[in-house]
């Protein structure tokens, strides 16, 4: 087995979500133009994909359309029927069922679309700073309670999935390991950790110090994992390259970056190959990315790629 510092390195785009096209006008929303910046971004060097849709996190109904992700990855797998595929997921109103907010992964993994499914084992709140550095007084909660997480825990087993887990807080990372160590996970997965600056209410600062702590917490783990800062640049502010000089991969683009210039997502991706390069890191295709990962069920069965 490959030391993980041997290991090739899988970079994930994540094209768009909280970043408006206000903020930078080359984030894309338009089917057309998540599928051209995500082949743009794969030839680049990504192997993972991650979009949102126009259907907003908050404030709604707790449900997404499938089709709204489906239309743009359809022409997608046409394209690059190697392209790895993760959707978001509805924080919903209290009293929406978990499998409401999970019934667009459902459908796209029953449809052939996707490899890997959301788990998000926490919760947090979610708000905005005002002018003077504090947060705003918002009644807004990403939840995922211990019953949704065993819930999207085994909808990843049952429709053979590889699981993409979000980790936003450090609590997150004891739900996953505890049940690593009980032997109750599936097969296949890749821990995501979210580091956020000041301007972001949850997650560790992106910095060595706390990424070591998320390490210390992981020790002995099989699961490969990955750095995204958001609210800041990832490459720009060293986090990637401390992920990459200790065996980790990178999430970038229009999503979680912020900063005073404005990048399209390929240049973001550009930008870890280049350091890659110079750390001496190969850069993972979308197979080796998958293997690494574990994915039982890579390629996707869209268009009889297998």
């Amino acid at each position: 087995m490959q030391a993980p510092q041997e290991q090739p390195l899988i970079i994930e785009v994540s094209l768009n979500g909280s970043t408006s096209p206000e903020t930078n006008p080359s984030v894309p929303y338009d089917d057309d133009d998540i599928v051209a910046q995500a082949v743009e971004c794969m030839e680049a060097g990504a192997a993972l994909v991650h979009n949102h849709t126009r259907d907003p996190v908050f404030g709604t109904t707790g449900s997404m359309d499938a089709e709204s992700y489906s239309r743009a990855w359809r022409k997608l797998l046409a394209i690059r029927p190697d392209a790895i595929l993760t959707p978001t997921m509805p924080a919903g109103p209290p009293g929406v069922t978990v499998e409401t907010r999970y019934a667009h992964i459902e459908a796209m993994a029953e449809e052939g679309l996707i490899a890997q499914g959301l788990v998000d084992p926490g919760s947090f709140n979610a708000t905005i700073p005002l002018p003077d550095g504090s947060f705003a007084p918002t009644q807004l909660v990403y939840r995922n309670d211990a019953h949704d997480t065993h819930y999207y825990i085994e909808a990843c087993r049952r429709l053979a999935l590889g699981m993409s887990i979000s980790i936003f807080e450090p609590g997150f990372v004891k739900f996953i390991m505890a049940h690593e160590r009980a032997g109750k996970l599936p097969q296949g997965g890749i821990l995501k950790f979210y580091f956020g600056a000041d301007s972001q209410s949850f997650g560790l600062p992106p910095t060595a110090t706390a990424l070591e702590a998320y390490l210390e917490m992981i020790e002995g783990s099989s699961l490969p994992w990955l750095v995204s800062s958001f609210g800041e640049d990832c490459v720009g502010c060293g986090l990637a390259e401390e992920a990459i000089r200790r065996g980790g991969h990178v999430q970038v683009g229009l999503e979680p970056f912020a900063g005073s210039r404005t990048p399209t997502n390929v240049e973001l991706v550009e930008e870890v190959v280049a350091l890659a390069e110079r750390l001496g890191r190969k850069i993972a295709t979308p197979a080796e990315a998958a293997k690494i990962m574990s994915l039982p069920s890579y390629p996707v069965s869209y268009g009889q790629v297998n």
